[in-house]
């Protein structure tokens, strides 16, 4: 991969009181990662945004020298950038190279964050008339999400909203940069709940068994599988933001260790309320040594332990729903059985970029007299269910396949009508309102696919009158609902 170097230096001339001028002479490097990277031992990165407890390494290069000019009185002092990110635990040694000038740059950093804390440089605040255009300038992030430590692709993000900043803040203009914390939505609950059910199952502090690899696996071709049903347009993925803050660990109690937190300190995190109190002011911390030009007053969490943002969300969806822009209704999404609600692209642990996967299903009816393994059904409407994403295709239907060894049922759908079709497919009828016990489906016989063969059905709209079941063995049983139509090419 090709990495641009750019190099750029900038006399910057800035005045504020009669008695304090200097000038900053900077020296800002925006070099290729690849010379970074050269010096550090991949695998020993734990956590790639964090200085004030390990200022160890800062990507910023930073060359203050003194001297005496001006420039307009309003222009606030700031040295570009300060970036002090990347905490690293180890750094490859290096034949004996000195690292004096990378220690002097980072004692410049630390006064220079300190003499904006004691001058309140960031600080924004309203003027006594309306600002002209290019006197202002206000700038927003994405709430980053605190399930965890900021990391490399937060800073590089932020970088650009930052340069902007700085820039309108040197030309002289009124800078508002408030920043703001995301704690709504699954993946904190999730995590909580995770970890609630590790101690219930292994043990305070959880000691894990040899299933975790098997269950890993199962995961991962789960997720595999439902991204081929994906649309080709939609991204791929099997893990989400949630994993991928994991660092391979594969149980939240060992996430949260590879944060550096003891047992005992993991343990509280089974209340959701405790992230929203850990991980901010980390964040907070880490991007002070970032070098972010915030207004700190300015700064919040989501959830209703906010009171202010929390009647503000309320406040606006409300004013929306009064005016018809939002209502109220069913749509296909993934959902969560355990936690009882939709589960979003960045909720889980898996799969992320899987979307719903719509499918027919025809119901072809099995034709009497009932063998002896359905004769419980008899007196009902049994249909073997089978999922197309061609129903256009029905007409010229000639047989059905099942596979042999898979497993089947008979589930009601309602008082009078049975579907014959897997567990796994029921359940997810079962939640579409296709069951007669809402979100739980009742099997009322299982069944194998030899017990299906030789079945005659009637299909609707088909040329032929009947048709009848017969066995495949590549028929899939994990997707669709484990009954395919056969259709000749």
């Amino acid at each position: 991969m090709h990495l641009l170097s750019v190099t750029v230096e900038t006399e910057l001339k800035l005045t504020s009181t009669a008695h304090r001028k200097f000038e900053l002479l900077i020296l800002f490097k925006i070099s290729a990662l690849s010379s970074l990277l050269a010096q550090i031992d991949a695998p020993r990165i734990l956590h790639c945004f964090s200085s004030p407890r390990n200022p160890k390494f800062s990507l910023a290069s930073l060359l203050v020298r003194k001297n005496a000019r001006g420039l307009s009185c309003n222009a606030i002092p700031y040295s570009i950038l300060n970036h002090s990110f990347c905490k690293i635990t180890e750094m490859a040694a290096e034949g004996g190279k000195s690292f004096a000038r990378r220690d002097h740059l980072l004692q410049i950093e630390t006064k220079v964050r300190q003499w904006w804390e004691e001058k309140d440089v960031f600080r924004a605040e309203s003027c006594e008339k309306p600002p002209e255009p290019g006197e202002k300038f206000f700038g927003n992030f994405p709430f980053p999400y605190m399930n965890g430590f900021l990391h490399l692709g937060h800073a590089f993000s932020l970088s650009k909203l930052e340069f902007a900043a700085a820039y309108h803040r040197l030309r002289g203009a009124n800078v508002l940069l408030p920043f703001a914390f995301h704690c709504t939505g699954m993946p904190i609950k999730a995590s909580a709940d995770k970890l609630a059910r590790e101690i219930q199952k292994f043990g305070n502090p959880p000691v894990f068994t040899s299933e975790l690899e098997q269950e890993n696996q199962e995961a991962e071709a789960e997720a595999e599988d439902a991204n081929n049903g994906a649309p080709p347009d939609k991204f791929k993925g099997k893990k989400s933001k949630v994993a991928s803050k994991s660092s391979g660990q594969a149980y939240q109690w060992e996430i949260m260790r590879s944060f550096g937190l003891s047992d005992s300190e993991i343990s509280k995190f089974q209340d959701p309320y405790n992230w929203l109190t850990f991980f901010p002011p980390l964040a907070v911390e880490d991007l002070k040594a970032f070098g972010l030009g915030c207004d700190w007053r300015r700064s919040f969490i989501t959830t209703d332990r906010n009171p202010f943002f929390d009647a503000f969300v309320r406040w606006q969806v409300r004013k929306l729903k009064s005016m018809g822009k939002i209502v109220k209704d069913v749509r296909y999404t993934i959902y969560s059985p355990l936690d009882g609600q939709p589960c979003a692209d960045h909720d889980r642990a898996s799969g992320e970029g899987v979307q719903p996967q719509e499918y027919t299903i025809i119901k072809m009816e099995v034709v009497a007299p009932f063998p002896s393994k359905l004769k419980v059904l008899e007196g009902r409407k049994v249909f073997l269910a089978a999922a197309t994403l061609r129903p256009e295709t029905m007409y010229g239907q000639t047989n059905a396949w099942v596979l042999p060894d898979g497993k089947y049922g008979a589930f009601e759908i309602n008082e009078t009508d049975v579907f014959i079709l897997t567990q796994r497919a029921a359940l997810n009828l079962a939640y579409q309102k296709y069951s007669r016990v809402p979100n739980k489906p009742t099997c009322l016989v299982e069944l194998t696919g030899y017990d299906l063969i030789g079945l005659p059905l009637k299909s609707p709209r088909a040329i032929n009158q009947i048709i009848y079941t017969l066995p495949m063995l590549t028929v899939l049983t994990d997707k669709g609902t484990g009954i395919v139509t056969s259709v000749p090419c």
